[in-house]
């Protein structure tokens, strides 16, 4: 890791750094990026993948309609022709963005 690069990287999140900042950055960078060179040397060949800790499949309970609760099948209809502007299954407004 450079001063140019720690520059780059700067300009390009667009945040100005003093230069005794880009010396900081370039040294925790550099850190940052060590410790990563490290982490891949590591042999994971055998190593199981680990995806999850708890060993919780499915938490959520199952959706159940309740018996005293009726579908609507017509509903959507209903509330589009309900709409003072529509244009087939859509409500028609104004709009809010310009090109």
């Amino acid at each position: 890791m450079d001063i140019k690069t720690v520059n780059k990287i700067s300009a390009l999140a667009r945040i100005a750094i003093s230069p005794e900042e880009e010396v900081k950055i370039k040294n925790e960078l550099s850190s940052i990026l060590d410790y990563i060179g490290q982490l891949n040397k590591v042999n994971t060949e055998e190593v199981e993948p680990f995806y999850q800790t708890t060993g919780i499949v499915n938490s959520t309970r199952p959706d159940k309609y309740r018996e005293d609760f009726k579908i609507d099948g017509d509903l959507n209809k209903k509330l589009i022709d309900q709409a003072p502007d529509r244009q087939d299954n859509f409500i028609k407004v104004k709009s809010i963005l310009s090109r």
